[in-house]
């Protein structure tokens, strides 16, 4: 991801911002609250939970910087004003699966929308990538750890 830029939408930019702001502002004071109070505790060498919130304090600062990275990166796209015929960012895309004959619907969106429960996919994830750009009647192939999965397009639109 070192310099790309990352589509999204004003919806999903403004998700990944609160999120940001409740890790900076609520969960890094709980976590920074955790590790004094283990400081209190004495010896840091055995201390458990003094060791645990140091961890934890890191893994928030990772994830910290990781939604930072992605919001510098990041370019607004407004969905409803893609004109397209293939599919791109935004498109909802039906497709059957070729080899387990099965209908699926993917909705193309950018980081903090996705929700995989509801085929809600990044346009950067490799079902995403493999979707981009076919149209209709098109066969895209996703290389996946059982092997190759096939899926033919039957109908692209823009939700708006």
């Amino acid at each position: 991801m070192a310099n790309e830029r990352i589509p999204m939408s004003r919806e999903g930019y403004e998700k990944l911002k609160a999120e940001l702001e409740r890790m900076e502002t609520v969960e890094m004071i709980a976590v920074t609250k955790r590790i004094a109070a283990a400081r209190d505790l004495g010896d840091l060498s055995e201390n458990a939970e003094y060791h645990a919130a140091r961890e934890d304090q890191g893994l928030l600062n990772a994830r910290i910087n990781e939604l930072k990275s992605r919001l510098s990166h990041a370019y607004l796209v407004d969905p409803s004003a893609i004109k397209s015929d293939g599919a791109a960012f935004g498109a909802v895309v039906k497709v059957i699966d070729l080899d387990l004959d099965m209908e699926e619907t993917f909705h193309l969106v950018g980081p903090g929308e996705e929700d995989y429960d509801r085929n809600r996919i990044l346009v950067s994830s490799p079902i995403g990538q493999a979707l981009l750009g076919k149209k209709v009647g098109q066969v895209a192939e996703v290389q996946a750890p059982m092997g190759k999965i096939r899926f033919k397009i039957t109908e692209i639109s823009f939700a708006g």
